[in-house]
């Protein structure tokens, strides 16, 4: 038990990096307009996520679920 309560800041520590890596590969479409609630583009149509671009976002929430949870398991087994 003492060896999963030393591993978890680390366990932390990748899930943290492999969660900026995903989010900084996903593609955005947004520019800085949009960000404060215009639009810069005409066309305001969602598309469908396909093919890398799905499988990112998916493995994005997958990674967050993970780190909310470790770090839960983190603070109470303290």
């Amino acid at each position: 038990m003492n060896m999963i309560i030393h591993a978890l800041p680390t366990v932390q520590i990748i899930l943290s990096i492999l969660l900026v890596a995903v989010v900084f590969f996903q593609q955005s479409e947004e520019s800085l307009g949009s960000s404060f609630g215009g639009s810069d583009t005409i066309d305001t149509v969602k598309k469908k996520r396909r093919g890398g671009e799905k499988f990112l976002f998916h493995a994005a929430i997958v990674i967050a679920v993970l780190f909310v949870i470790v770090s839960i398991a983190s603070f109470s087994l303290k």
